[in-house]
């Protein structure tokens, strides 16, 4: 059994769980502690049920709230040591990692937590340092990769290994353009090391994607510069256009900023 949720995806805070019966790992900590307590509470879960955090980068929507459940509930928080570093200078983290619950990865390594055994790469991102984290559980294969300023070669082989892919699709480049951002602003986002857009997502899961991908997530959503059911139809139509269809070849949902998933069982 492994299941996951995501509790948040966007600039307001991001939050994915996976978990067993016995076991639970929770990517980014960007979303308050006291509506994780809730959301957990919903579901019949309880915050005792995390066992360990991985960080993927240092911005506040995904560590806000890490030193409190690190301190909290006693979780190792594992992360590069230049995200580690990134967290303690990060004014938004009140409170930090203690030295005994901080755990150092390299990035491109692989190391195993449990009976989860966790790969880390690079992703391009204007953060201090930025991973993804495909993590494996018996035969299944998850994978996600938010922040994303395009698609490395580095990036490509991990999209192909997934069975389940969460990976950003943050806004249209026209609403972007067309927007109230000033100038400076669309530039960081639509560059190298900002955002992947609606169209550069759909041509990254059409060119790297196997039939054994099941399910894909669209996460991070822009609140200004894109609409959830926009970014799904973008996805889906350059998906087509390559004669994968959504929904047959495999399962494409769009993750909200603020309100959380369902329970998904990956199988």
């Amino acid at each position: 059994m492994l299941k996951f949720i995501s509790f948040g995806s966007g600039s307001s805070g991001n939050s994915y769980f996976l978990y067993t019966e016995t076991d639970g790992l929770l990517i980014d900590a960007g979303v308050g502690v006291r509506a994780l307590k809730r959301h957990f509470k919903e579901y019949g879960l309880s915050l005792a049920n995390v066992k360990n955090i991985l960080v993927t980068h240092d911005h506040a929507d995904h560590v806000r709230c890490v030193g409190n459940l690190s301190r909290d509930y006693d979780i190792p928080v594992y992360a590069t040591e230049r995200v580690h570093q990134g967290i303690r200078n990060n004014y938004c983290v009140k409170c930090k990692i203690s030295p005994e619950r901080t755990k150092i990865i390299e990035k491109g390594s692989t190391f195993q937590i449990n009976d989860f055994t966790i790969t880390s790469f690079g992703v391009p991102h204007d953060s201090t340092d930025c991973v993804g984290y495909q993590v494996r559980y018996n035969d299944v294969c998850f994978v996600v990769m938010t922040d994303v300023g395009h698609v490395t070669d580095e990036m490509k082989p991990f999209i192909a290994s997934a069975n389940y892919l969460v990976i950003e699709a943050n806004h249209d480049e026209e609403m972007l353009l067309r927007g109230s951002y000033p100038k400076h602003l669309q530039q960081r986002i639509l560059s190298d090391n900002g955002h992947l857009s609606n169209y550069n997502c759909g041509v990254a899961i059409t060119e790297n994607a196997t039939p054994e991908l099941k399910h894909v997530w669209l996460c991070h959503i822009s609140e200004d510069n894109n609409h959830p059911e926009l970014a799904r139809k973008t996805v889906e139509q350059v998906l087509r256009s390559h004669g994968i269809i959504a929904g047959t070849d495999f399962q494409l949902e769009v993750l909200r900023r603020k309100i959380p998933s369902e329970i998904y069982d990956l199988v």
